[in-house]
C-alpha cells in the first residue's frame, strides 16, 4: 500500500516537474518522464528512511519502555508491506482463524532466519506482538531503537537472574495487557537452520500470566537471502498450528510444555526440517 502510494505520487511529482521543463513539447518526455517519475521515487524513499532514523535519534535506550509505542508500531507495519514483497518474499499464512482476538498470548515458532521476526511482526500486524530477544541485539542500527520501542524484551542467556527478570517483565507486559509476547523457544538460529530442543523456561510466561500459547511455523525462510541475491521469489508459508489455552497449561512442567510444542512443530516441518539427532 505505502510503496502503490509512493510511486503514485512520483509519478505525478514527475508530471507536474514535465510541465514545468516542457518536457512534454517534444519525444524527449519518453525518457525524461520515467527518470523523474524514478528521481522522485527515489527521493520518498530516503525521505521514509531518515525519518525512520528521527525515531530512532529520539529513542532513549536507557529508559525503560513502558507502553508499546503506537506509531512507531503503525510505521513499521506499512514499512513491512512494502518492504517484503520487495524483498521477493511471498507469504501464505493457513490457520490464522486460531488466532484469539480478545486476549493477549504468547506466540511461539521456529527459528532458522535472522527474518523470522519481520515476517512475524508483518503476518501478525494489529496484534501488538513485542518479542524476546537476544540481548546483544539491543545495540543494533535502526533494529535495536526500534524493537525498544516495540516493548521487545532483550535477555542475557549467560545470566540466570538478568533471564528471570526478562521472564518476570513479560509476564506483567501479558497481565497488564500491554502487549502479546513473541518468542522463538530454540533460543537463536542454529547453522543447519533446523528444528533443535528448545529452552523450555520461557513457557512459563504463558503459566503465570493465564494466557493461551499460539503455536506456529515458518517454512523456507531460510532462503531469503540467497534468492534475494539470484533476483528469485521466496515463497514462505506460515502455519499456526493451535492455540493452547491456559487451562491446558495448569499442572504441567515447563519441560512437559516445551515437549508437546516442540512435537507439534516437528510433526509439521517434516523430518528433512529437524536436526537429525532429534528427530
Amino acid at each position: 500500500m505505502l510503496l502503490r502510494f509512493l510511486a503514485v505520487a512520483a509519478m505525478a511529482l514527475a508530471a507536474v516537474a514535465g510541465l514545468a521543463l516542457d518536457i512534454f513539447e517534444s519525444y524527449a518526455w519518453l525518457w525524461a518522464y520515467p527518470l523523474l517519475s524514478v528521481g522522485f521515487l527515489l527521493i520518498e524513499l530516503l525521505g521514509c528512511f531518515l525519518y525512520l532514523l528521527w525515531l530512532c535519534k529520539r529513542t532513549d535506550m536507557d529508559r525503560e519502555q513502558e507502553e508499546d509505542d503506537a506509531h512507531c508500531r503503525k510505521v513499521v507495519e506499512l514499512y513491512l508491506e512494502s518492504a517484503l514483497p520487495a524483498l521477493r518474499i511471498d507469504i501464505t499464512t493457513r490457520g490464522m482463524e486460531k488466532v484469539p482476538h480478545d486476549r493477549r498470548f504468547l506466540l511461539v515458532c521456529n527459528h532458522c532466519n535472522n527474518a523470522d521476526p519481520v515476517i512475524l511482526l508483518h503476518v501478525f500486524a494489529g496484534y501488538q506482538i513485542a518479542f524476546i530477544s537476544k540481548k546483544e541485539n539491543r545495540d543494533m542500527f535502526v533494529v535495536g531503537p526500534v524493537m525498544h520501542r516495540l516493548l521487545c524484551q532483550m535477555i542475557d542467556r549467560e545470566n540466570d537472574r538478568a533471564a528471570l527478570q526478562t521472564i518476570l517483565k513479560c509476564i506483567r507486559i501479558l497481565k497488564e495487557d500491554k502487549a502479546s509476547i513473541g518468542l522463538f523457544p530454540e533460543g537463536y538460529v542454529h547453522k543447519d537452520r533446523k528444528l533443535h530442543h528448545f529452552r523450555a523456561g520461557a513457557f512459563k510466561i504463558a503459566q503465570k500470566a493465564q494466557v493461551p500459547i499460539v503455536v506456529c511455523t515458518l517454512k523456507n525462510t531460510r532462503d531469503t537471502i540467497v534468492n534475494l541475491a539470484h533476483y528469485r521469489r521466496t515463497p514462505v508459508e506460515l502455519t499456526v498450528l493451535d492455540t493452547i489455552g491456559p487451562e491446558e497449561l495448569a499442572g504441567q512442567t515447563t519441560v512437559q510444555i516445551a515437549q508437546r510444542i516442540y512435537e507439534m512443530m516437528a510433526q509439521d516441518l517434516g523430518p528433512e526440517n529437524v536436526a537429525q539427532e532429534e528427530a
